[in-house]
C-alpha cells in the first residue's frame, strides 16, 4: 500500500527540544516512514504505512508524550432521519466509520449532529460523504445562509408530510368506510365479489407506495447500515397485511377459498396513514423548536451605519468587519459589540443584564451589539462582529445546550439500539404462538402479529428526552435563562440554593415615585415639586425622568415645556421651567451646581439604604427637595419566592445597587 502524509496541528511544545522528543517518539512506531515537527508553525508532517498504522494511533501517541493535538467541533444539519435509530446509525457512522473525528452526537429532535475532530486527520466534506453513504443527507450552505436553508427544509418536510397525510386520508377512510360496512352486513351482497377486493386494492396501493414509500426507504437505509428502525416496523407490518391480501384476491378472483376470504387491505392502509398524522406533528412540533433561536436573534439589528470614504453608509449587518467605524443614532439599536470612539450616551442594556436603568457610555467604553442607543450619538469601532458578537455567543450556546444529550437520554438510547431487533423476535413468536401452539390458524395470528408490530413503534422512546431538553432550554432563554448544556437542565432537581438577580427578576425593571420629601420648614407642596420636576424631565428619554413624568400624569398634574433643556450625561439634567432654574439629578450634579444637600442629607441616606435612588431636585440654586424612584416588586414574585421556599430551596437575592 502507497505511503501516505499526514499533517497535525500540535499544541503544547515550548521549545526545539518538544519538537524533538515529538520526532523521536513517532519514529519508533511500526509503519512510520519519516516524521518532520515544526516547532515554529506548531504542525508535524508524518508519513506513514495506512496498512500497518492508523491516524488516529498517531494522535494517540501524540498525547501519550505529553502533547495535544486540537480538536475543532462542526455542527452538521442532518436529513432524512426518521426516528431516534436513524440518529443512533449516523452517530454510529461517525465515531467508527470516519478517522479524525472523536466524539460525535446526533440530536434526532433537532436534527443535528454535533462533531468534535481532528482538522488534520478529516474534513467537513469526508463526513458529509459519509453521513450520505449512510443514506442520509446534509443540508449545506454558505455561512449565514444556514439558518434560512435548515429552516426551509423543515418547512418543505412540513409540506410533504401534510400532502402525503392528506392523501392517505383520501384513500384510506372510504377503504375503511367500505370494510367495516361489509363485515358488518350493512351493504347488499354485491359487496362480497371479486372486484370489491380489486377496488380495495386500488384504494390501498396510492397508500402503501406512495404515502408510505418513506418507510421502504428509511427500513432499506437501516437495514444496509446493520440496524433495525422504526420504519422496519411499520414497513413490514403493512406489507404483510397488503401483500397476504394480495394473493387472496387474485385466488377468490379465481373462485378459490384456499389462502381464505378475507382481505386486509385497509389494515396496511390505516396503519400507514394514522402513523403518517404522528410523523406530521412531530415535524410540526421540531419546526418550533427553534422558536427561542429566533426570537434571540430577532433581538439584533438587520442593518449597520458605517463610514465607508468619509461618507454614511447603510450596510446589511453581515457586511460589517472588525475595525469599521459604526454612526448610532438615539433610539437605534447597536449593531455589534464594540468600543466608543466618539460621543456620550445612555445605553439599554438590559436584553443582556436585565437592568432596567441605562449604562452611560464614554469614549473607550465597551458597547454590545442588540442594546438600545437612548438619548446621545455614538461612533464606535467594531471589534466583533458575526458569530464574535455576545448576541451570538448567547444564541450558541442555547444551540449547544437543545444539542447536547442528557445522562437519560444516552440511557433511552441504548434502549432504542435494541428495542426493535425485541420487538421482531416478539412478533414472530405472537405469529409462531398463535398458529402453532394456540391452533389459530395463519390469518388470526398474522393479525396478532402485526398489531405487535405497529403498536410497538418506538418514536416517543427517543423523541420524548430531546423535546423535552430543547423546550426546556428554549423556554428558559425566553425567559433570560440560559443553560450551559442538558446535563446541567438534568441536574437542576438537585439543586439546593437558587440565586435570584433583582431587577427584571425579582422586580418588574420599570421604575417608579416612591418618595417626595420636601427640606424642614418649607413651603412649597410635594404636588408643586413633582410639577416642576416632570416639566423638567418632559424632554428626557432616561428611565427615571419618565418615572417622574409618569407620577405626575398619575396625578393630573398639569406640565407645561421647559424652556430650556439639557442633559449632563452621568449626572442629570438642567432645566428652565415657568422662568426657574431646574437641576434634577444626583450628588455630583448638586455639587457642581453648588447646592446645599445638608437639610435632606439624612433623608438621602437612607433612601439609599434602602435600595432607592435619590434624585436631588435644586430651584434657582436652592434645595427643593427629594424625589425617590425604585423599581417595585413584580407581581408573582412573592408567590414565586414562597414556592420555592415550600420546595426546601434556598433562596439569595443578588443585587449591585448599593453596597450592603
Amino acid at each position: 500500500m502507497p505511503e501516505t502524509q499526514l499533517t497535525l496541528p500540535v499544541l503544547g511544545m515550548t521549545c526545539a527540544n518538544c519538537s524533538a522528543t515529538i520526532e523521536r517518539n513517532l519514529k519508533k512506531m511500526d509503519g512510520v516512514a519519516n516524521v518532520t515537527v515544526n516547532y515554529a508553525t506548531d504542525k508535524a508532517t508524518v508519513i506513514f504505512d495506512p496498512s500497518l498504522l492508523k491516524q488516529d494511533d498517531i494522535v494517540a501517541k501524540i498525547k501519550h508524550v505529553g502533547y495535544d493535538v486540537p480538536v475543532a467541533k462542526i455542527e452538521l444539519p442532518i436529513t432524512g432521519m426518521t426516528c431516534a435509530n436513524c440518529a443512533a446509525t449516523v452517530e454510529r457512522t461517525l465515531n467508527k466509520k470516519v478517522p479524525g473525528v472523536q466524539q460525535a452526537a446526533v440530536n434526532y429532535a433537532t436534527e443535528k449532529a454535533t462533531v468534535e475532530y481532528i482538522p488534520g486527520l478529516v474534513s467537513r466534506r469526508e463526513m458529509i460523504a459519509a453521513i450520505k453513504r449512510a443514506g442520509y443527507g446534509v443540508l449545506e450552505a454558505a455561512e449565514g445562509e444556514l439558518e434560512d436553508v435548515e429552516q426551509a427544509a423543515r418547512q418543505a418536510e412540513i409540506e410533504d408530510q401534510t400532502r402525503k397525510f392528506w392523501v392517505g386520508v383520501a384513500f384510506s377512510l372510504p377503504l375503511f368506510l367500505l370494510s367495516m360496512a361489509r363485515d358488518f352486513g350493512l351493504l347488499g351482497a354485491w359487496s362480497h365479489q371479486p372486484w370489491v377486493n380489486w377496488l380495495m386494492l386500488a384504494m390501498a396501493a396510492p397508500v402503501q407506495f406512495y404515502v408510505g414509500w418513506d418507510y421502504y426507504t428509511g427500513a432499506w437505509n437501516s437495514l444496509r447500515n446493520g440496524s433495525a428502525n422504526m420504519d422496519v416496523l411499520v414497513a413490514m407490518g403493512s406489507s404483510v397485511a397488503f401483500f397476504y391480501s394480495l394473493p387472496v384476491t387474485i385466488a377468490l378472483t379465481m373462485g378459490s377459498t384456499a389462502l381464505g376470504q378475507h382481505v386486509y387491505f385497509e389494515t396496511a392502509a390505516l396503519i400507514i396513514t394514522l402513523i403518517k398524522l404522528g410523523k406530521l406533528l412531530e415535524a410540526r412540533a421540531k419546526g418550533q423548536t427553534g422558536a427561542a433561536i429566533k426570537k434571540l436573534m430577532g433581538l439584533r439589528a438587520k442593518t449597520a451605519r458605517v463610514l465607508r470614504n468619509a461618507q454614511e453608509v447603510d450596510i446589511p449587518i453581515e457586511d460589517v468587519v472588525a475595525g469599521d467605524l459604526v454612526i448610532v443614532r438615539p433610539g437605534e439599536k447597536i449593531p455589534v459589540d464594540g468600543v466608543v470612539v466618539e460621543g456620550r450616551s445612555a445605553v439599554d442594556e438590559s436584553m443582556l443584564t436585565g437592568e432596567s436603568l441605562p449604562v452611560n457610555k464614554k469614549p473607550g467604553d465597551d458597547l454590545i451589539g442588540a442594546t438600545l442607543n437612548k438619548n446621545g450619538r455614538l461612533k464606535f469601532e467594531a471589534v466583533k462582529v458575526g458569530s464574535e458578537t455576545a448576541l451570538a455567543q448567547i444564541v450558541r450556546l442555547v444551540q449547544e445546550a437543545q444539542g447536547s444529550k442528557a445522562p437519560i437520554q444516552r440511557l433511552a438510547d441504548q434502549v432504542a439500539a435494541v428495542f426493535v431487533p425485541v420487538v421482531l423476535v416478539l412478533a414472530a413468536i405472537t405469529l409462531l404462538v398463535w398458529w402453532f401452539v394456540l391452533g389459530a390458524g395463519f390469518t388470526p395470528a398474522m393479525i396478532r402479529m402485526v398489531a405487535v408490530l405497529v403498536i410497538a413503534c418506538p418514536c416517543a422512546l427517543g423523541l420524548a428526552t430531546p423535546t423535552a431538553i430543547m423546550v426546556g432550554t428554549g423556554k428558559g432563554a425566553e425567559n433570560g435563562i440560559l443553560f450551559k448544556n442538558s446535563e446541567a437542565l438534568e441536574r437542576a432537581h438537585a439543586l439546593k440554593t437558587i440565586v435570584l438577580d433583582k431587577t427584571g427578576t425579582i422586580t418588574t425593571g420599570q421604575p417608579t415615585v416612591t418618595d417626595i420629601i420636601l427640606p424642614p420648614g418649607d413651603e412649597g407642596t410635594q404636588d408643586n415639586l413633582l410639577h416642576l420636576a416632570a416639566s423638567a424631565e418632559r424632554g428626557s428619554e432616561h428611565p427615571l425622568g419618565e418615572a417622574i413624568v409618569q407620577a405626575a400624569k398619575d396625578k393630573n398634574l398639569p406640565l407645561v415645556e421647559p424652556e430650556a433643556f439639557k442633559a449632563v450625561a452621568g449626572q442629570g439634567i438642567i432645566a428652565q421651567v415657568e422662568g426657574r432654574n431646574i437641576a434634577l439629578g444626583n450628588l455630583k450634579l448638586m455639587e457642581a451646581q453648588g447646592v446645599s444637600l445638608k437639610a435632606l442629607q439624612t433623608d438621602g441616606d437612607r433612601l439609599q439604604a434602602e435600595a432607592k435612588t435619590a434624585m436631588w431636585v435644586a430651584v434657582d440654586g436652592q434645595l427643593a427637595g427629594l424625589i425617590a424612584v425604585a423599581d417595585t416588586i413584580k407581581e408573582g414574585s412573592r408567590e414565586a419566592v414562597a414556592e420555592l421556599h415550600r420546595l426546601g430551596l434556598n433562596v439569595v437575592m443578588l443585587t449591585g445597587d448599593n453596597r450592603a
